[in-house]
């Protein structure tokens, strides 16, 4: 009989202690459940309160109950992990054309869901099921269904190709390397897949590099457009009011200044597009290559990875490498001073200064110019301080704000928060007030464990137990955790969460964090101050919206956390 399919979702297994998929679920009197160890450790930290409470509805034990696997919920789990989303109806469709279809299926043959390696052959749900039960089989490699497992195949001798010849750049068989390729430089298939990824991920390195590079001359050029044009402006006003004083003598002459001035503005602001235009094709191709060269570092198959590393072509040189630059901008100055010249004079100067103004007016050009590097010294990242403060209409129930909304902590009892659609329903989450754009540096101060320093756009979710409403554990937001060494979640002080990708962070155990933001360029960066800067974490991506600082405590009793004002000095910061 084949099995019933259980359609299970991820978000309702997860520990709303860790965020992690339950691990030994207990269940609770009241219904709640939870890591065994998640529970154990935040009942032995409330060991001198004599009291045994559930961490979601405030419920007390008394005495603390006998913690119990719950077995049901462990299988449940255990599917989860094994087979995820078993009721997937695309999983019991037919194939399509971009599908690939089971080998073993009779009859009408239903849609793969895995490829097998060893085997050679793809499966649907039902006949991939002995890979999962039987012990010989879970050691088979198993990767995204595959129309090319026949590629691993040697043609001649029609054994799977297990090694790569570097000297011909190909993928063989053994038997092959006692015949065409006995005296060959080979390896291990695995050993060369690890040795391309290394070159793939060098290439990839400089692509984003150029591409980097190229993003900021574009924003180079795009400020000596907005210059230009600024200037032209404030000139033609300027040369008008001037030549208004001139009478009705001169005042023909004010329309062949703004003439000129737009006809320049024209040609100039021209030539910087056309400098725009080439470098968007370029980053565009950039752009194009490097996801290519990304969706081949993702190809579980090494065979297939390693030929179609091999036919790939080769990365080429830029053809942009100047580096543009623009210095200050003084566009038609001096047609403001010939102008005034011109004024003074009036009628006998006219005939004779209108030569200069001509000349003046045609000697502009792209200048050079630096955009704002990120801050070396200390001094530099307090120029950006600004001062934070807490929302109460943010604040989730349990969270107590100082009188000053610079501080937070969590409280046993909930406090008399009204109801606002702006709260964090679930989750021991505040925001600031104030919204985050350009350069901004700020610090906090904590005391206590799982504590989160967050940035995040405005429109996450606030209600409901989603991950989705959770810092770091969705696109829209960027959050660091500190917990002690040797604690279960991580094996550093630090971890980093984005999109719930977790990295983890090394660096020494600290008290205070910098959090340097550059909004423009994309820039977010964490800093341990305790004594000197040191930088933790660097995130380089790009913000679409204003941002929010922001803080979540992972336990009941998670301490408390607070924005500081810098100490001020000139220490250069450390880079980790």
């Amino acid at each position: 009989m084949a099995q019933k399919g259980v359609e299970l979702d991820a978000d309702r297994f997860s520990c709303p202690i860790c965020l992690e998929v339950l691990e030994v679920p207990v269940a609770l009197p009241c219904g709640h459940s939870y890591c065994m160890k998640c529970i154990k450790d935040v009942w032995n930290k409330k060991r001198k309160k004599k009291v045994s409470s559930c961490p979601e509805c405030r419920q007390t034990f008394t005495p603390r109950p006998a913690l119990v696997k719950n077995n049901m919920l462990a299988d449940l789990v255990e599917q989860l992990k094994t087979t995820g989303l078993q009721a997937d109806p695309d999983h019991l469709a037919c194939p399509g054309p971009e599908d690939v279809a089971c080998d073993v299926c009779s009859g009408r043959k239903l849609k793969a869901v895995r490829s097998c390696l060893v085997c050679l052959a793809s499966y649907c749900d039902r006949h991939l099921q002995p890979h999962y039960d039987a012990a010989p089989l879970r050691r088979h490699k198993l990767v995204e269904p595959s129309t090319m497992l026949q590629v691993r195949v040697c043609s001649r001798h029609d054994e799977v190709m297990k090694v790569f010849c570097c000297t011909d750049q190909q993928c063989v068989c053994v038997l092959c390397t006692m015949d065409d390729h006995k005296d060959h430089e080979t390896v291990w298939i695995q050993a060369a897949r690890a040795e391309k990824q290394k070159e793939l991920e060098a290439d990839r390195q400089q692509l984003q590099q150029r591409i980097k590079d190229q993003e900021e001359d574009l924003k180079v050029l795009q400020q000596e457009v907005e210059a230009i044009d600024a200037a032209a402006d404030k000139q033609v006003e300027s040369s008008k009011k001037m030549f208004a004083e001139l009478i009705r003598l001169i005042q023909r002459r004010s329309s062949d200044v703004e003439q000129q001035v737009r006809s320049q503005q024209k040609t100039e602001a021209s030539r910087v597009r056309e400098l725009q235009e080439k470098l968007e094709q370029e980053i565009t191709e950039l752009r194009r290559k490097d996801s290519e060269l990304e969706q081949l570092s993702r190809t579980e198959d090494h065979n297939q990875f390693l030929q179609s590393y091999v036919s790939r072509s080769a990365l080429g040189g830029s053809p942009h490498s100047a580096s543009i630059t623009a210095g200050p901008h003084r566009y038609f100055e001096d047609v403001a001073a010939a102008v005034l010249e011109l004024r003074d004079r009036l009628q006998d100067a006219l005939s004779e200064k209108w030569t200069n103004i001509s000349q003046v007016g045609s000697d502009v050009h792209v200048l050079t110019m630096t955009f704002q590097s990120e801050p070396q010294t200390r001094a530099d990242f307090l120029s950006y301080s600004c001062e934070l403060t807490l929302d109460p209409d943010t604040a989730y129930r349990t969270l107590l704000l100082s009188q000053n909304h610079r501080a937070a902590m969590v409280e046993y009892e909930q406090e008399s928060y009204t109801s606002n659609p702006q709260r964090f329903t679930h989750y021991r989450q505040v925001l600031s007030k104030e919204r985050l754009t350009g350069c901004c540096y700020w610090e906090v101060k904590w005391a206590g464990v799982g504590l989160c320093v967050a940035v995040t756009y405005k429109n996450i979710r606030r209600a409901g137990n989603s991950l989705e409403c959770a810092f770091g554990f969705n696109d829209k937001s960027w959050v660091l955790q500190y917990d002690m060494e040797g604690c279960r979640f991580t094996p550093t002080s630090y971890t980093f969460y984005h999109n719930k990708v977790k990295t983890s962070v090394s660096g020494p155990e600290s008290h205070r964090l910098g959090v340097y933001l550059d909004h423009r360029a994309g820039t977010l960066c964490f800093y341990d101050v305790s004594q000197t800067m040191t930088l933790l974490h660097r995130v380089r991506t790009t913000f679409t919206q204003p941002l929010y600082a922001g803080f979540r405590f992972c336990y009941c009793d998670g301490g408390d956390i607070e924005f500081v004002e810098p100490e001020g000095t000139d220490t250069a910061p450390a880079r980790s």
